[in-house]
C-alpha cells in the first residue's frame, strides 16, 4: 500500500515546480475544482472563487488518493481552468510506487482523513516571501491567460494580504510549513525511506 505527502501552499508558491522535480507520481488537486455550472459556488471579484475550498470536490479528491494508495490506480479528471470545466478524464497509475504527492491549495483539507486511514506519509506547506510568490502567481496566470487580467490583478492582491492567515490555517490543519528546499529535501528522505 502507497502513501501519500500532502503538499499544499498559496498559489505560485512552486508546489508543481516542486512536484516535477520529485521524480514521484503527482495526482494535482486542481483537477477536482467543481463545473461552473455546480449549484451554490462562491462568487468573489464578479466571478466563481476558485480560492474557496466549496469550489473544490474534497469527496472525490480523497477517494481517487485512497484509490491511488489502495490499488495504484484512480481516474482523475482534466480540468481546464480557461473553460471552468472539466474537459475530460485520464488514468493515473502510480505503478509500484510506495509514495505519491497530492498537491494543491486545498490539499490541506484531507490531512486529518488520509491521516485517520493510515496513508499520509507527512504533510508540507511551502512558504515563501509573499511578493515572490505574488510574482510568480501573476507571471504564471497571464501566460496561460487564466482570466482577464485586471482579475488577476484583484485576485493577487488580494492573495497577497491573505497569505499569512492561509498558511496559518493550513499549518492548523496539520501541515508543517517549509521553504522549496527544505520541502525538497523532506520528500527526498521520505521517498529513500519507504
Amino acid at each position: 500500500m502507497a502513501k501519500v505527502v500532502i503538499l499544499t501552499g498559496p498559489s505560485g508558491s512552486g508546489k508543481s515546480r516542486l512536484t516535477k522535480r520529485s521524480g514521484l507520481p503527482v495526482l494535482p488537486l486542481d483537477e477536482f475544482y467543481f463545473d461552473d455550472d455546480a449549484p451554490d459556488l462562491p462568487r468573489r471579484f464578479g466571478i466563481i472563487d476558485w480560492d474557496d475550498p466549496r469550489s473544490w470536490n474534497s469527496a472525490a479528491a480523497l477517494a481517487a488518493i485512497e484509490s491511488l494508495c489502495r490499488t495504484g490506480n484512480a481516474l482523475v479528471p482534466i480540468y481546464e481552468i480557461r473553460k471552468n470545466a472539466a474537459v475530460g478524464s485520464r488514468e493515473l497509475d502510480i505503478g509500484d510506487s510506495p509514495l505519491l504527492i497530492a498537491e494543491g491549495v486545498f490539499a490541506g483539507e484531507l490531512v486529518a482523513p488520509l491521516q485517520g486511514a493510515g496513508l499520509l506519509a507527512a504533510a508540507i506547506c511551502i512558504k515563501r516571501h509573499r511578493i515572490v510568490t505574488f510574482w510568480f502567481r501573476l507571471s504564471r496566470d497571464i501566460k496561460e491567460r487564466r482570466k482577464p487580467i485586471p482579475t488577476l490583478l484583484r485576485r493577487g492582491v488580494a492573495h497577497l494580504r491573505e497569505e499569512r492567515v492561509k498558511v496559518n490555517h493550513w499549518v492548523g490543519q496539520g501541515c508543517t510549513p517549509m521553504d522549496l528546499r527544505h520541502a525538497q529535501a523532506a520528500i527526498r528522505a521520505l521517498s529513500q525511506s519507504t
